[in-house]
């Protein structure tokens, strides 16, 4: 009799408990390799196509001769206006290999205080290939010599300055937590056309080698964020605003730092005298510095580069990777691991 029952207990369906959460991934996370690859070869056919016009066409070095005239007296491109002391001071500062080393060490630091290490690694690598690739294509790039007033057949584009500003710039937004990069976008393009337009002023650079800068740390940052997703996945919800929306506050940061930088290109930069030239050189790189690095940002704007490694390493919980005796429920053996 007792047998009997047993038997037909074994024989009955285990009794349903509460079915499982599945837990999906976040809907818009991280941006994939491809995409990034995409983007990387976008900004590199415009580096190529920016290169190509202005080094090697007639045109192209009439631009740049045009923006950019050579002095009437002693033969350079020092432009001949107050904000040349001032030009000087930012490439003095900014030329500083300590300013350079503490900038990167602010890099690394805001990285790992924000779990973003292997992100900080990678922003410190952007700016240090970023100058290396810059000083290699003036070195090799030759350019062609026509007969143009006040243009020369020395190369110096891409602009090493610009480069690596336009670099750094891109390495604090991906040590930054998403909602920060609205913040600091707009006014890091200000910072980064002071730099480019203090290397027109002083004759360092003309417009094309500006504007190859950015486009070249448009490139290799590019290339680092495909890589570093590749290998490390990024965390898509780990600042705690839904993935792909950006925080309330982003665009509030983003206006602010229009209304700054079009406050220095309409009443700073026009009060100085300065030429037309040298002047729609400035604001034109400057529109387009901003273009890019709003690209970039959008583009970075639906990850966060929260380290993952945390939850790879850590315990599995209790029974997880075992399937549920019958009659228990998944509480009781840790949380499904789907």
């Amino acid at each position: 009799m007792d047998r009997a029952a047993s038997d037909a207990s074994l024989a009955q369906p285990p009794a349903a408990g509460p079915s499982p959460v599945r837990r999906h991934p976040p809907a818009g996370g991280a941006p994939g390799p491809g995409r990034l690859l995409a983007a990387a070869g976008g900004s590199l056919l415009a580096l190529a196509l920016t290169g190509g016009v202005f080094l090697w066409t007639r045109a192209g070095q009439g631009i740049d001769a045009l923006l950019l005239p050579r002095a009437e007296r002693g033969g350079g491109y020092e432009q001949r206006t107050v904000l040349l002391s001032p030009a000087r001071t930012v490439l003095a500062v900014f030329g500083s290999p300590l300013v350079l080393v503490v900038l990167l060490g602010a890099v690394l630091l805001v990285g790992v205080l924000g779990r973003r290490a292997a992100a900080g690694a990678t922003g410190v690598a952007l700016v240090l290939g970023t100058a290396a690739v810059a000083g290699a294509a003036k070195a090799v790039l030759p350019r062609a010599e026509f007969p143009i007033e006040s243009s020369t057949a020395h190369n110096s584009f891409p602009s090493g300055h610009v480069s690596v500003a336009a670099a750094l710039l891109l390495a604090f937004m991906l040590v930054l937590p998403r909602w920060a990069r609205w913040w600091l976008a707009l006014p890091g393009a200000a910072g980064v056309s002071a730099v480019a337009a203090a290397t027109m002023i002083a004759g360092w650079h003309r417009f094309s080698d500006a504007l190859g800068g950015v486009l070249l740390a448009v490139t290799l940052c590019c290339l680092a964020v495909a890589a570093l997703a590749r290998h490390d996945r990024p965390d898509g919800g780990a600042d705690g605003h839904p993935p792909g929306r950006t925080a309330p506050y982003g665009p509030v940061g983003a206006a602010a730092g229009t209304v700054g930088l079009v406050w220095a290109l309409l009443v700073v930069v026009p009060s100085a005298p300065l030429e037309r030239g040298p002047l729609v050189a400035i604001v034109t790189a400057t529109g387009l510095t901003a273009l890019a690095v709003a690209a970039v940002v959008f583009l970075l704007d639906s990850t966060d580069f929260v380290a993952s490694a945390a939850r790879r390493n850590a315990p599995a919980p209790a029974g997880a990777g075992r399937p549920a005796p019958a009659g228990t429920s998944p509480a009781e053996n840790g949380p499904p691991t789907w």
